[in-house]
């Protein structure tokens, strides 16, 4: 598809300052009448958004929040699907003043061998991990396609007594469509890329390297696109600008992809940032708790399908505030270094400190505490419920006749093995209390059946 992008792009400075400008003191009757569209599921533009970013006041967050948490757990229930992300190298030509891997940081750098990554990925797996996320630096001599795709196909090859990664999703820098297809004929999931800022002259300033190229990175997509992914996920670093003005960049982008491919981002990611080692940035527009919070609620009502990431860049008591108001996905026991995984003590050069440090099983624990589901499920990537298909089911809601029984089955499987006594016993309940929500009796019946099989010791099953 022609689509214009290299004369002009679709982030339009004047527009999104026009919307923020004009929707500066909203009153209450506007807000109410975009959370009543916003309950429909039918999504928002970014000047309906700009209206909610813009709504102050404890009433109006309040109901921002109550009509988030009702979206989300209209499409996603109350899951919470979980991954780690793994980092192959931290090589890169880029020197982004707000990233630890930057070429000017003198410190040693690592790339992990074959072996590594092998032993890497079966730590992950006894963690209980079933979903990675590949990250490395940007370096075409010590980080080249073909040492990814020989990194994809290695991930995928390892199996233990405990499972095996199922689906392995990407973060690298813009490529060619012909690395995109290489990448998607090895079996990739959903491709990652932040744009950091949609603010071109802020992305400018903060970037030397290839990644300073606006344009290249704005339009990766497109070109993942054309190379048949169809699952791509979004994303910038708030603290580089405006929050509000990047929160509206990422609907802007959303409802581009919407209009251009039909398809809309698959998963958005909300990271701030975070000091590292040799990083002597201090962000000019540092986002609040508060403000956190509030654009992550109004993200979910402007994008109602997305999958929605947090990170263990934040501190537990915010991503658990987080999960109720739109937070799908989230990572879980991370490390931003390679080879990071069982270090003991220093671990060298990471792209950005952590704030969550505790276990996967920890995490397992709090969330389901506070009534959430475990997700490890890969079903739909396995399924083709990619690109479009997944959409269409989605954006109704619909997506949960399949996902609500598959994380039943895969929280039966970390149960059965990996779970603490605490966590198993917990699970159970869960288990027990989301098979009573199953409405469908031949659904509940075939879980019931599943649940069985893994209790006698199959696993990987789903629908």
């Amino acid at each position: 598809m022609t689509t214009g992008a290299w004369t002009e792009t679709f982030i339009d400075d004047r527009r999104i300052g026009s919307a923020l400008e004009k929707s500066a003191k909203p009153s209450k009757k506007a807000v109410t009448e975009l959370l009543a569209k916003g309950r429909s599921l039918a999504g928002l533009t970014p000047e309906e958004a700009a209206v909610l970013l813009n709504a102050e006041g404890e009433e109006a967050r309040a109901a921002i929040f109550e009509t988030a948490t009702r979206i989300k757990n209209a499409i996603y229930g109350d899951r919470l699907v979980f991954f780690a992300p793994l980092y192959l190298s931290n090589y890169c030509v880029n020197d982004c003043v707000y990233c630890g891997f930057h070429s000017s940081n003198k410190a040693v750098r690592k790339k992990l061998t074959m072996d590594e990554i092998r032993g890497q990925v079966r730590l992950l797996i006894e963690m209980g991990h079933k979903r990675l996320l590949l990250e490395a630096g940007e370096d075409p001599v010590h980080n080249p396609i073909d040492y990814l795709l020989e990194a994809v196909d290695t991930i995928y090859s390892v199996k233990t007594d405990k499972g095996e990664i199922r689906r392995l999703n990407v973060n690298i820098a813009a490529t060619s469509v012909e690395d995109y297809r290489l990448l998607k004929a090895r079996g990739i999931g959903t491709y990652q890329l932040f744009q950091e800022t949609y603010h071109r002259a802020t992305f400018e300033r903060l970037h030397r390297g290839p990644k300073g190229d606006y344009r290249r990175q704005l339009y990766a997509m497109d070109k993942a696109f054309e190379a048949g992914i169809d699952d791509v996920g979004l994303g910038v670093l708030f603290g580089l600008h405006d929050w509000r003005f990047e929160a509206l960049g990422l609907v802007s982008h959303a409802e581009y992809l919407s209009k251009a491919f039909g398809v809309g981002p698959h998963t958005i990611s909300v990271p701030r940032f975070r000091p590292a080692a040799s990083v002597e940035l201090t962000p000019g527009f540092p986002v609040s708790d508060e403000d956190f919070l509030k654009l992550i609620a109004v993200l979910r009502i402007a994008v109602p399908y997305t999958g929605m990431i947090i990170t263990t860049r934040e501190r537990p008591e915010i991503r658990e505030a987080a999960f109720r108001i739109g937070i799908s996905q989230t990572s879980a026991a991370s490390s931003t270094t390679p080879g990071g995984f069982g270090q003991k003590g220093e671990q060298g050069v990471e792209q950005f400190a952590l704030s969550d440090k505790r276990t996967l099983d920890e995490i397992a624990i709090s969330v389901m505490k506070q009534g959430y589901t475990p997700s490890f499920c890969t079903a739909c990537y396995r399924k083709k419920r990619t690109g479009g298909t997944f959409m269409d089911l989605a954006r109704p809601g619909d997506i949960q006749e399949f996902c609500t029984p598959n994380s039943i089955l895969t929280l039966f499987e970390y149960i059965e093995d990996i779970a603490s006594p605490e966590s198993k016993a917990l699970g159970m309940e869960i288990i027990r209390k989301s098979l009573e929500s199953i409405e469908n009796p031949t659904i509940k019946e075939e879980t019931e059946k599943k649940l069985e099989r893994i209790r006698r010791g199959e696993r990987d099953l789903y629908f």
